[in-house]
């Protein structure tokens, strides 16, 4: 049994750990909401200095030697257990890398955001291509030190998505080929729907007002959460008591900062209702980039484009914009908000297309990594993708290749959870279906009921279990895609009278 001094070594790092990821998240919702763009470089300098002593405290050998030994203990409990083999884990696949090399990669990182924000605003990729070359070389390079004999972007895949890999991918995707694409092709050749009154002029600072009351129709309580404007909207936390999200207030689309808000929210309170005993560590967090998505993905459009959702806030958005939805009865806003349309950028996609959104980006990430495709002229090769799955093409490079920030710190990897997360939704509403009557609580405006049901089954383990096992506690059983298709080809024929 590992001694009462060991654990208090692994509590005291613990804490430490936990303060300097506080101060670096901060300082990093700083840089992308607030803080001017003069100070960058300096900024990014320090900050690499702070993330190279959290580096030096999360790989120091005598921890990762008595994790290593608690992970094994059988004397502890499964919380504690769990806990130290995430925790050695992680120290196993970062103490490979030199410190040095770790650090000028925390400030390539911080320099190819800004690259990335000018070139989005300039609509240039020349001004970001260098440093994304960089920072797939830069990954490569960290991977190879694991000396794992997994492939490469497998390894990528399984970061974000433990036990994915591209084989269970490519079937995910391949599955959604067979049925979607043939759904889409009808949608698209359907009457079209009325939607044109979402794309008037709507004062950002009214949709800011209506905001504040849908944030609190959502119980996004100021309490643990706050909420303010990026360019890519984004949730980041510190704690469970002290949740960020962002959104952004486009002028002529008013469902655009809605449905990022209602979406980011539920990133925010899955972290903030994760079970209490586990904050400050490492079973605080979600257990996966897909179960993430999962939550913000079933807030944003399994009940956020109902009309059961907005039967009680459709009034108050009426009255705050009269002039330009006066005359657009609910049934009629909601089928506007549930339209299927091809498009470009995938943060604004309607349900159906938006995992073909997931795919192109898939797809370019395995031709990056397997050599197939290149950095050089990749804003065409994106072009290509997109005229072959949608149809569509960018005339703008903030349409096109520059419009997500995620490769710009190397989140390789990342891209498959978003349609991942989006199907495992669709299963967790239909378990909860079986328990609560989702319509009726919704038109009383009491989204509170579905927060708990949620809270209940999925978000208080936080990390404690793996994926599959919260599904199959949730739902009774392991991932199903079937559910996300039914759900998908149920929804558009009846709003397109197939």
């Amino acid at each position: 049994m590992i001694s009462s001094e060991k654990l208090q070594k692994y509590k005291d790092w613990i804490f430490r750990t936990s303060a300097y990821r506080m101060a670096l998240n901060i300082i990093s919702i700083d840089k992308m909401t607030v803080a001017p763009a003069g100070g960058s470089a300096y900024r990014d300098a320090r900050t690499a200095f702070l993330a190279g002593e959290l580096f030096t405290i999360e790989t120091d050998p005598e921890i990762f030697s008595i994790l290593a030994e608690m992970k094994d203990d059988e004397d502890l409990d499964g919380d504690t257990k769990r806990a130290a083999y995430l925790y050695w884990k992680g120290t196993r696949d970062t103490m490979c890398i030199p410190k040095e090399e770790f650090v000028e990669a925390a400030e390539l990182m911080d320099a190819s955001y800004d690259a990335w924000l000018k070139a989005k605003k300039e609509d240039d990729y020349s001004i970001f291509e260098p440093y994304l070359k960089k920072v797939i070389e830069v990954r490569r390079k960290f991977y190879s030190y694991r000396n794992s004999d997994m492939d490469l972007y497998d390894q990528m895949l399984d970061d974000y998505e433990p036990g994915m890999n591209r084989e269970k991918y490519d079937a995910f995707f391949a599955a959604l080929k067979e049925r979607l694409i043939p759904l889409i092709q009808k949608v698209t050749a359907a009457k079209r729907i009325e939607d044109s009154f979402l794309y008037q002029n709507y004062d950002p600072a009214l949709q800011k007002q209506f905001t504040d009351h849908l944030l609190a129709y959502l119980h996004f309580d100021p309490e643990w959460g706050y909420q303010n404007e990026t360019e890519h909207p984004f949730t980041s936390w510190t704690c469970e008591n002290d949740c960020r999200t962002t959104t952004k207030y486009v002028e002529n689309n008013i469902a655009s900062a809605m449905l990022s808000t209602i979406h980011e929210v539920g990133h925010a309170t899955y972290e903030h209702d994760i079970d209490d005993a586990y904050d400050g560590m490492i079973l605080s967090e979600g257990v996966s980039s897909g179960m993430h998505e999962s939550q913000s993905r079933l807030f944003e459009n399994y009940l956020g484009r109902t009309e059961a959702f907005w039967s009680t806030l459709y009034p108050k958005l009426q009255e705050t914009f009269p002039e330009q939805l006066k005359d657009v009865s609910l049934k009629e806003f909601i089928d506007a908000v549930n339209v299927s349309v091809p498009s470009l950028v995938r943060t604004e996609a309607d349900e159906l297309t938006y995992p073909l959104h997931i795919m192109v980006r898939y797809e370019i990430e395995k031709g990056l990594f397997d050599g197939t495709i290149s950095v050089e002229g990749l804003d065409q090769t994106w072009n290509a993708k997109y005229r072959e799955y949608l149809g569509v093409e960018a005339d703008k490079a903030s349409e096109g290749i520059l419009q997500d920030v995620h490769w710009s710190d190397g989140s390789f990897g990342y891209f498959p959870t978003y349609a991942l997360g989006s199907a495992f939704s669709a299963q967790f509403m239909h378990a909860m279906r079986r328990d609560i009557d989702v319509e009726s609580v919704l038109k009383e405006g009491r989204f509170d009921v579905c927060v708990n049901w949620l809270k209940e089954h999925v978000h208080r383990y936080g990390c404690r279990y793996d994926a599959d096992e919260v599904l199959r506690r949730a739902t009774g059983e392991s991932f199903n895609v079937n559910y996300y298709l039914d759900y998908l080809e149920e929804k558009y024929t009846k709003l397109y009278h197939l």
